[in-house]
Formats: structure tokens, sequence, C-alpha cells
């Protein structure tokens, strides 16, 4: 019930305007969004990498309406991969499609990503782009738009995408993505989804991620399993110890701001950890998402309101 107010929350139009002009609404988002500008998330990816940590860093944004704001997204992304390079920070980037401007004109949205791609691809090391996958709309659009881009030579190591455990065609969609050697990031899914192809209880979802982790880890490619379930990661650490998969084959990925401690304490026990740091003015609907997965969001925002 909390998740589905939080998502109808998230899709209100006038609580975002209202939320994102305010200096409360800003104050209140700043446990889980570095900021509205680069250099925010770049003080912030520093940081996270001191503690041994790596990053995805996301200009927070989705669902343009014209060419004009696709592009300004695209060299938005353009320049975080410049400061990547200029600050030598262990990052990469996560975008969504629909904030490239999917649905405006999907030539563009390709010839935007595509470049996107091909830069990170020449970045010393090569970087990485991360394709995020929205609600089920955009499902096999985001899929097919990944397997074209990864088919491009040059781009095999550059470019990969997301799979929502609660979604019913993640199975044969992961079998598809590794048949190409496209890296993986698993996440259980945020998006209100009907019964007809999304699990509906939160014990089918988990054993879908859980079923779906083991497959990634034993395939020889490198993912990224994105949960802050306590359960499902000692789950994932036992696999791999009695698998003998090293903790180098995979990563763990966590929000900024949720689970800290569990985070430290991974990196630790020597496993990998990657921190997805979100940044921007468009925050509203990210946001209410994060607050609607783990209602401990809810309480800590509403305890440090009450202390200021």
């Amino acid at each position: 019930m909390l998740r589905t107010f939080f998502v109808r929350l998230s899709e209100n139009p006038s609580l975002r305007n209202f939320a994102e002009r305010s200096s409360l609404g800003r104050r209140v988002s700043g446990r889980f969004v570095a900021g509205t500008e680069i250099a925010d998330a770049v003080r912030a990816t520093q940081a996270i990498n001191r503690a041994g940590m790596s990053v995805t860093i996301d200009n927070l944004g989705e669902n343009v309406t014209n060419p004009e704001e696709a592009r300004h997204s695209g060299e938005l992304y353009r320049q975080i991969l410049d400061a990547i390079a200029a600050h030598q920070l262990n990052a990469n980037i996560s975008l969504k499609l629909t904030h490239m401007g999917l649905d405006v004109d999907e030539e563009l949205a390709r010839d935007i990503v595509g470049g996107l791609v091909a830069k990170a691809a020449s970045m010393k090391p090569p970087g990485f782009v991360r394709v995020d996958m929205e609600g089920s709309p955009y499902t096999q659009r985001t899929l097919d738009f990944v397997h074209e881009l990864h088919r491009m030579p040059g781009n095999e190591k550059s470019v990969g995408t997301v799979i929502q455990a609660y979604l019913k065609r993640s199975e044969s969609d992961v079998a598809k993505l590794l048949a190409e050697g496209i890296r993986i990031r698993l996440c259980k899914g945020a998006y209100k989804e009907s019964a007809e192809i999304a699990f509906a209880s939160k014990s089918d979802v988990d054993a879908n991620y859980v079923k779906l982790m083991k497959v990634l880890m034993k395939s020889g490619i490198y993912h990224g399993l994105a949960t802050h379930d306590a359960n499902i990661i000692r789950q994932a650490t036992a696999f791999a110890k009695s698998e003998k998969i090293p903790p180098e084959a995979f990563e763990f990925q966590m929000l900024y701001g949720i689970r800290r401690d569990l985070q430290h304490r991974l990196v630790r026990k020597g496993w990998r950890m990657r921190v997805y740091i979100p940044f921007g003015t468009e925050w509203y609907p990210y946001f209410m998402r994060r607050l609607g997965e783990r209602p401990a969001n809810v309480f800590f925002i509403a305890k440090n309101l009450l202390r200021s």
C-alpha cells in the first residue's frame, strides 16, 4: 500500500512542481540526491571513491517533450563524462532513454545515446553507459536499443542495461542479453505494474531476483546486483563462496544515502560496491519512488525534519 501511495505521488504534476521549486523540498531530498549541478555529483563521487567504492552518476530526468530538451540532456552527460576523465573518478553513467528524447524522436535519441557510448568507449580507461529501465511500456524498446548499441563495433564493453526482477518476462530477457555478453544491473523494480505482467507479492519478486541473480553470477560476465535487502545479499555472498565465484567477478550496487552502514560493511569484507549517485533539478519522481520502496526512508526524513 505504501509503495503504491508514493508511486502515485511521484506522478502528480502539481506536487512535483511545488517540491522541485521549494527550498524545503530540496532540503528534504538532500539525503538521496547529491545536488543540482555536475560539481555536486563530482564532490559526492570523490567522497564515495575515497571510501573504496565506485559510482554510477545519473542526471535525473525522464520524458522530455521536445528535441531541444533531449539535446540539452545529452550535452549534460557529455560534460559528466568529461568530468569523470578530468577528475579521474571511478565512475560510469546511467541514463534513461526518455530523457534522451525517445518519445520525441527515436532517431534523435539513438544519435544522442550512440554518441555518448562512443565517447565512453574512447576514454582511457574505457567508460561505461548504463541504459536504465523505465516502466513496462518501454521495456522492449529499451532492450532493442541496447542490443543495437552493443552490436556496434567498439561498443561491446561500454554499454549495458537493467533488468527488473518483478517482471515475469525478465528470465527470457536475461537469456537474450547474456547470449550477446551484455552487462546487466539486476534490481527488483520501482514502477507500478499490473499483475498480468509483474509478480504481485514481495516473496515472488524476491524469489525471482535470487533465481536471476544466480544465473548472472555464474555467467562469467561482470554484472551488478542492485539491492539493499540484507537477506538477498547474504544469499549472494554465500552463493559466490560455494561456487568459488571471486569478489571481483561482480559488484553490489546501492543507492546514495541508503544503507550506508551496509555499503561500508561489504567493502570491508572484500566485496565490490557501486553507489548510484543522482543529481539534478528534476529529482521529485526519483525521490518519491525511493520513499515508497523502503518505509524506513520516510521515518528517517520525518525524524530529521523535526530535529532541524
